[in-house]
C-alpha cells in the first residue's frame, strides 16, 4: 500500500554497474567523433580492463546509489572480456551486501578475436572464444536458479551463430536476452537480424533506430541517448510496452522519468508526463517483487505525474524491501555508504590508471 508520499520500488530496466568507476577517468587520447568511435576510444577499453575487485565495488557504488534514489532493483547488462569467470557472482554479491535485487547478464560478443584484439565482426563468421566463455558464464549462473538474462551485446557484434545459441540458451532456461538493438547507426537493421528470435520476455535496449516492430519490451535510455548524441528513440510509436533504464549513467529513476518527458514533449507538445509515468513504472512488471517495496519521499505528492515532472527537490528518506529497512532515515543500514565510496575511489583509481597504460 502506497500514500501520498511513497512510492513502490524502482526499477532500472538497463543497467551497467562496471560504468560506476568511469566517473573523472581520464579523456581518451582520441577525442571521439561518432558513436562508435565512443564504443571504441571509451567503453570497450574500460570493460577489458575490469577485474573482479572493480567489478565489485563499482557494483556495490551502483547498488548503493540506487537505493539512495528508490531503485530497489537492477536489471544489469556485464561485459569484462579479461574477466568473464565469476563474474555475474561478484555481481551479484555486491548487490547482495547493499540490500538490492539485480538481475544480471553477460553481454556475450564477437568483437574480440581469439587473440584478444577488436575486429570487426561478419555474420557469417563462427563464433569466437571470448563469446564462448560468456555463453558459459552464463549458464553457469542461470543454473544457480539466480534471476538472470541472457545477455548479447548487440547485433553488429555478434555472428549468426552467436545470436542463434543466446536464443537457444534463453528458451532453455525460459528466460529473456538483454540486448542493445539499433542504439547506433552502426547497428541500423538490427531488427532484421533478431526478428525470428525475439520475444516478449526480451529486453530490446534502445531503439533509437528501430525501423521495424520487434518483439519484447524497449528500454527507453533518454539520458544516454542524448549524452551519445544517437538520436531520440520516440518509443511512443510503438505497441511494445516501455520501460526505462539510465544505460549505466547512474540508478536515479526519476530523475530519468523527467528526462524521458522533456525528450518526449520536445518532439511532440502533446506529449503528457502521464505517459512517461507509465514507462517508469513498466519496470514493476520486469521485476513484480518490487511492487511490495515501499520508498517513502521527502515530497507530499509522490501519486502526481505532473507534480514530479517539474520538481527538481525529490529525495528518498526510507526503502524498505521485504519488509526489511535497507535505507532508514536517508542512511544505508547494511553497509557504510563512506567505506563504499572509498573502496570505489581506489577501484576507480587503479581502473583509469591500467587506461592510461594501455594507451
Amino acid at each position: 500500500m502506497t500514500s501520498a508520499n511513497t512510492t513502490p520500488g524502482l526499477v532500472c530496466a538497463h543497467h551497467h554497474l562496471y560504468s560506476s568507476l568511469a566517473r573523472g577517468m581520464p579523456a581518451p587520447k582520441i577525442a571521439p567523433h561518432n558513436f562508435l568511435s565512443v564504443l571504441e576510444n571509451i567503453w570497450w577499453k574500460l570493460d577489458a580492463a575490469l577485474d573482479h575487485y572493480m567489478i565489485y565495488w563499482s557494483a556495490a557504488l551502483g547498488a548503493a546509489e540506487a537505493l539512495l534514489s528508490g531503485t530497489t532493483a537492477i536489471i544489469d547488462h556485464h561485459e569484462s572480456p579479461n574477466c568473464i569467470e565469476g563474474s555475474l557472482d561478484v555481481i551479484h554479491a555486491a548487490c547482495t551486501d547493499i540490500g538490492i535485487r539485480v538481475i544480471p547478464c553477460y553481454g556475450v560478443t564477437d568483437r574480440w578475436n581469439d587473440d584478444g584484439r577488436l575486429q570487426e565482426v561478419k555474420a557469417s563468421s563462427p563464433i569466437t572464444r571470448g563469446a564462448r566463455l560468456g555463453f558459459a558464464e552464463t549458464e553457469r549462473y542461470l543454473a544457480t536458479g539466480k534471476p538472470a538474462m541472457v545477455g548479447v551485446h548487440a547485433a553488429f557484434t555478434c555472428t549468426d551463430e552467436t545470436l542463434e545459441t543466446a536464443s537457444q540458451l534463453s528458451e532453455r532456461f525460459q528466460t529473456g536476452v538483454h540486448i542493445h538493438v539499433a542504439e547506433g547507426p552502426d547497428d541500423r537493421g538490427a531488427e532484421s537480424r533478431l526478428q525470428k528470435y525475439a520475444k516478449d520476455n526480451w529486453l530490446i535496449v534502445h531503439g533509437v533506430h528501430l525501423r521495424e516492430p520487434i518483439a519484447g519490451t524497449i528500454v527507453h535510455n533518454p539520458r544516454s541517448n542524448m549524452n551519445n548524441a544517437v538520436g531520440y528513440a520516440r518509443p511512443a510509436q510503438w505497441k511494445n510496452r516501455i520501460a526505462l533504464g539510465s544505460d549505466g549513467i547512474d540508478s536515479n529513476m526519476m530523475s530519468e522519468f523527467q528526462l524521458a518527458f522533456v525528450a518526449g514533449r520536445a518532439n511532440d507538445i502533446s506529449f503528457s508526463p502521464d505517459l512517461a509515468w507509465g514507462w517508469l513504472f513498466n519496470g514493476s512488471q520486469l521485476v513484480p517483487e518490487t511492487q511490495n517495496d515501499v520508498v517513502t519521499w521527502n515530497y507530499p505528492h509522490m501519486d502526481s505525474s505532473w507534480h514530479i515532472a517539474y520538481t527538481t527537490s525529490l529525495h528518498v528518506t526510507d526503502v524498505s524491501i521485504n519488509n526489511e529497512y535497507v535505507l532508514s532515515e536517508g542512511s544505508l543500514t547494511k553497509v557504510d555508504l563512506g567505506e563504499v565510496r572509498r573502496k570505489a575511489e581506489e577501484q576507480s583509481q587503479r581502473l583509469h590508471h591500467a587506461l592510461a597504460m594501455s594507451e
